[in-house]
């Protein structure tokens, strides 16, 4: 039995960046053999055992055959003659298919080390072509690496190319689509996961309602990119600056899908594209079976992203019925995950990056002033729809006051 780090953790270690997980092959063992050193067997497909300390993933060294369409039609080959070079031959990348030894050596029978040094995302070999999730794990690659100069190779792009042309990437089912997009959501530059799945052409199938957006012009007196797709991919951009929150990203990605159909003539305008895009964000997201928190804070941003951009006209009573919309006295966090989502859409043009977000403390501020009352402070003696009545007044009257720049 010999025992290897695998995968990822010697890619971050070569490159000096955070090991998360440890994973590790076993090679010339039997289940039979791990079980009887402590090993629990968690593995459905293949054989995985957790170690019985640290509760790390070990997994027997195994090739694999392609025996029908999509990411799971794979056959499975573990014994105890599968070298470490032909496991590695399975895995998707170069900078993955890494082994050390226990005694620290290296083991890069693929030249994962220099594509390391030359910021490469090559495949391993043709079988790469096999797996369509491989698109969505190399784009999300993409957006991790971007920021250490790393692109994907021209002939695994090339790869992928061919992969959506053959139909592979139809294959792909919903919950996998939205495992790779949360994730890459949360990368540090997710834009460049929706880019790269652009230059192979899956975002079409993928996600069409935003590969609707490239080609389409906006006024170019608001928006200097004028290309409503790349003020997509900006407004991700400035989305990663101000939040964390994958939540407020995803709602970044998809405010505008309503332009993505507006029709020609009309160009480069896009009258009520807000409540155009809310039909189309709801059935990206059913079709992609997105929770719920994400989908609800999309569904907003999109409607109500006007009225953040317009704050400064609103009548009084719009100001109030849009924070009622927004269930911002119930959900005030939520309230700030649509301000950031708004100010990205702002902040998502050149020349409007780092500009203060005025709009968005106006709009706090009104929420802030209609939360301060409450219904204790409403007059004794009210009743039923009376009390709702006279909370909706005196929240108007207070939002009415602070535009005024009067007491309230």
């Amino acid at each position: 039995m010999k025992i290897y780090q695998v995968g990822g953790c010697v890619r971050d270690a070569l490159l000096g960046l955070p090991i998360k997980d440890r994973d590790w092959v076993v090679v010339g063992a039997t289940p039979e053999e791990m079980r009887a050193q402590g090993f629990m067997a968690v593995g459905k497909d293949f054989p995985v055992f957790l170690h019985p300390q640290t509760k790390e993933e070990y997994a027997l060294a195994r090739t694999e055959r392609k025996t029908a369409p999509g990411y799971s039609g794979f056959a499975f080959h573990a014994t105890p003659d599968v070298t470490l070079e032909e496991d590695l031959l399975r895995r998707d990348l170069t900078i993955n298919a890494m082994a050390q030894d226990t005694d620290g050596s290296l083991v890069d029978p693929y030249n994962g080390q220099a594509d390391l040094q030359q910021r490469l995302l090559r495949h391993v070999s043709p079988a790469f072509a096999e797996d369509p999730v491989r698109v969505l794990r190399i784009a999300r690659f993409a957006a991790r690496f971007a920021p250490l100069g790393f692109r994907i190779a021209p002939a695994t792009l090339t790869l992928m190319q061919q992969m959506v042309s053959n139909g592979e990437v139809n294959a792909l089912v919903p919950e996998r689509v939205w495992q790779e997009t949360e994730r890459a959501l949360g990368e540090q530059s997710p834009e460049v996961f929706i880019q790269s799945l652009r230059d192979c052409g899956a975002l079409q199938i993928i996600f069409p309602e935003i590969d609707a957006l490239f080609g389409v012009p906006q006024p170019a007196q608001y928006h200097p990119e004028i290309d409503t797709g790349i003020h997509t991919l900006l407004v991700l951009q400035q989305a990663v600056r101000l939040s964390a929150d994958p939540q407020v990203r995803f709602a970044a990605l998809l405010h505008d899908l309503g332009k993505g159909i507006t029709p020609r003539d009309m160009w480069p305008h896009h009258y009520e594209h807000e409540a155009k895009g809310v039909p189309l964000v709801k059935a990206l997201c059913d079709r992609l079976k997105v929770p719920r928190d994400y989908r609800d804070l999309a569904v907003m941003v999109a409607q109500y992203h006007l009225h953040y951009h317009r704050i400064k006209e609103l009548r009084p009573g719009t100001v109030l019925e849009t924070l009622q919309a927004l269930d911002a006295f119930r959900r005030p966090q939520r309230f700030e995950a649509f301000l950031s989502a708004c100010d990205a859409d702002s902040r998502g043009r050149p020349g409007y990056e780092d500009r203060p977000p005025v709009k968005a403390e106006l709009f706090r501020r009104y929420q802030q002033a209609a939360a301060a009352i409450k219904p204790d402070s409403l007059p004794p003696g009210l009743e039923g729809a009376a009390i709702g009545a006279a909370l909706q007044q005196k929240r108007l009257d207070a939002i009415t006051a602070l535009r005024n720049d009067k007491p309230t």
